[in-house]
């Protein structure tokens, strides 16, 4: 990616930005915020968002919102960013993992009915690199047990599948607005989207130390609040997405036009979807010599997520072994990041499939 040329090319827009919250001093939340959470959920056509300083944030509220406490189990994917289950830990609750399709690798229907128990409390899919995952059949299964469900969409800003966007199926659904996501601040940001309103006004208690009316504390809440500069930032930026989603699926298109010829598993789109490629990743038994091979022609690549969260440290005291889910840990054993964003020139992208193409030639 190229944050540098992105924010470049809004310099003025963002220092205008920034100068007003210098002139009415609306720091953490105040104006800046309360703005961009309107104009956020009316692009994404849900009714209430809340800012929060960060989507690994917004997500321990979400499951502060459902009342998730020790004993709880909720099914989440291994194949994502920890964020999405620390959310979970923070609460003491334990994440049971499902595994994830072959091709799209994300967590996958199936496994998740397979694991579900008594204690199961809740679904918390991931979107993982800008592709919606078969947020139709989570739904069912959420409905047909009774289940609620949580859309984590921080690297799916505008994806939709059979024309829903993500973030709008589920009883609560989280954003990051990290600088690398497709919506990027210029530092930490998250949201929490709901169409509840029981869930919004409480949600807005908790990130603000448990407070609806000040000094005074319904319960213990967290200092989680969006700052003002990045909310106005953020405000910049979204009117841009659209354009940067156009871009980054006619990249995405030539990347699966030029490179449908070789030995590697592209990130072809699921019937009726349409991602925003957050991230193109590319797969292949020799991930790490294609990777090495690239640095030398100077193209920057990475790993996402090249050790599945059942075999994190953090978490062995969920007693998973090697070979618990064998899709998401071939996934991580192949994938590769390569350059994809909106500022991306034609000569770049031809560089990157010309030295992709010479790997195997």
């Amino acid at each position: 990616m190229d944050i540098k040329s992105q924010n470049d090319s809004l310099k003025h827009e963002l220092k205008t930005a920034i100068n007003r919250v210098l002139e009415h001093q609306g720091y953490c939340l105040g104006p800046e915020t309360e703005s961009f959470e309107n104009k956020f959920a009316n692009w994404l056509g849900i009714k209430y968002a809340v800012g929060c300083n960060s989507g690994t944030s917004a997500l321990h509220i979400a499951a502060k919102l459902l009342n998730l406490s020790p004993g709880d189990e909720v099914i989440t994917t291994p194949l994502t960013f920890v964020s999405t289950s620390w959310a979970l830990s923070y609460v003491g609750a334990k994440p049971v993992f499902a595994d994830t399709e072959e091709n799209s690798m994300n967590i996958c229907p199936e496994s998740v009915r397979s694991k579900i128990s008594k204690k199961t409390k809740a679904i918390l899919p991931v979107h993982l690199y800008g592709q919606m995952c078969n947020i139709d059949a989570l739904q069912k299964i959420s409905l047909d047990y009774n289940l609620y469900l949580v859309e984590d969409a921080a690297q799916a800003h505008g994806a939709t599948r059979n024309g829903k966007k993500a973030g709008t199926v589920g009883d609560i659904s989280t954003f990051s607005f990290y600088p690398g996501k497709n919506l990027g601040a210029l530092g930490e940001g998250g949201a929490l989207l709901t169409n509840s309103f029981d869930y919004y006004s409480r949600a807005q208690s908790l990130r603000n130390h448990g407070s609806s009316q000040k000094y005074y504390h319904d319960e213990i809440g967290f200092n989680y609040r969006m700052e003002g500069i990045q909310a106005a930032a953020l405000s910049v930026k979204l009117r841009k997405i659209d354009q940067w989603i156009q871009k980054r699926r006619e990249i995405a298109n030539i990347y699966l036009s030029e490179l449908s010829d070789l030995p590697l598993h592209l990130p072809k789109p699921e019937l009726n979807s349409q991602p925003v490629y957050h991230l193109f990743v590319i797969r292949h038994t020799e991930r790490d010599k294609i990777a090495a091979h690239l640095a030398e022609k100077n193209i920057q690549t990475s790993l996402h997520y090249p050790i599945p969260l059942h075999l994190q440290k953090c978490f062995s005291e969920l007693n998973y072994n090697k070979g618990a889910f064998p899709n998401a840990e071939k996934a991580a054993a192949e994938c590769l990041s390569i350059p994809l964003f909106p500022e991306m020139s034609e000569n770049q992208q031809r560089y990157v499939c010309e030295s992709i193409r010479g790997y195997f030639n």
